[in-house]
């Protein structure tokens, strides 16, 4: 069994990556990808990617505590993990401006 964990500063103190998943053989069999921003004095969770309902799935989350999920059933958590981590990479900005908007509403 396998593991590997990192958290990566995007913008040091204002932006993160989270990263962690767990391999059996070849395969991974969990795994947690997650965008965190800290605005207005905490940390907010607004993008994850995980493993959590035995399917991979996206979790948008919002200000209010409600959450947009879109389940990638025909992935396996290996794809799940590639698409994941390059959506974050490139669309952080985007989650965080759209995050900011919802709290000003």
């Amino acid at each position: 069994m396998g593991e590997k964990k990192y958290v990566w500063e995007m913008r040091p103190g204002l932006d993160r990556f989270r990263y962690h998943h767990r391999t059996e053989g070849k395969d991974v069999v969990e795994f947690v990808l997650q965008y965190e921003a800290y605005i207005e004095g905490r940390w907010h969770e607004i993008v994850r990617y995980d493993t959590a309902h035995n399917l991979p799935h996206r979790d948008i989350l919002h200000p209010d505590g409600t959450q947009t999920k879109t389940f990638f059933p025909y992935w396996s958590n290996a794809e799940a993990i590639t698409f994941g981590e390059r959506d974050i990479k490139l669309d952080w900005r985007r989650y965080r401006r759209g995050y900011e908007e919802e709290m000003r509403k």
